[in-house]
């Protein structure tokens, strides 16, 4: 039941995006179509997922045993670093067409501070290698719905007559504040 209420926390409770603020320059970035967005939060899910995974277990089997626990930021880093390319190098080869749409935003996933944030979180909530994956999966799936649901609501934008004043950037930032509002409406359960 705790992890249960941990995940649904996670992802919407304590959305990274629309309650920690981490994460933002991939959420405002990518947001402007939601084809884009669904990639950009698959490849997000992914990383965070196997990141949250592999942090723990060097974390616990590696850094804690040798007493190197200071090392930790700079090992996460690494590890989500290659996570990154792994993806980076199989949407070139594969999906070529999202790689191309997620341009400049795919690598800046190695210095998405949600996905480092997640991993040391884990570490400074003393999560179990289990507990963590799970905590980092369901952060990612919150990551996801908030980047898609910004998407959808971008390409609506784009068909109403917004003042001047509000183009552009102003609205989308009108708008993410909005969603995090509504999000913050789940806390209440």
């Amino acid at each position: 039941m705790n992890i249960m209420l941990l995940a649904l926390s996670a992802a919407l409770i304590n959305n990274v995006v629309l309650s920690q603020f981490l994460g933002i320059c991939a959420f405002l970035g990518v947001s402007k179509k939601s084809k884009t967005a669904v990639g950009m939060g698959v490849a997000v899910t992914f990383v965070l997922t196997l990141a949250s995974f592999v942090c723990g277990v060097i974390y616990r089997y590696l850094l804690v045993p040798f007493s190197l626990e200071y090392l930790k930021t700079i090992a996460f880093i690494l590890i989500v670093a290659a996570l990154v390319q792994f993806v980076e190098m199989f949407l070139k080869k594969y999906i070529k067409t999202l790689y191309d749409a997620l341009g400049v935003y795919l690598p800046l996933i190695t210095t998405n501070c949600a996905v480092l944030g997640v991993a040391l979180l884990n570490v400074q909530k003393d999560y179990d290698i289990l507990t963590g994956t799970v905590y980092g999966l369901f952060t990612a799936l919150g990551f996801f719905l908030a980047i898609v649901i910004l998407a959808f609501i971008r390409e609506k934008i784009e068909y109403n007559n917004v003042p001047k004043s509000f183009q552009g950037f102003p609205i989308v930032m009108v708008t993410a504040a909005l969603m995090s509002i509504a999000f913050f409406g789940f806390s209440s359960f």
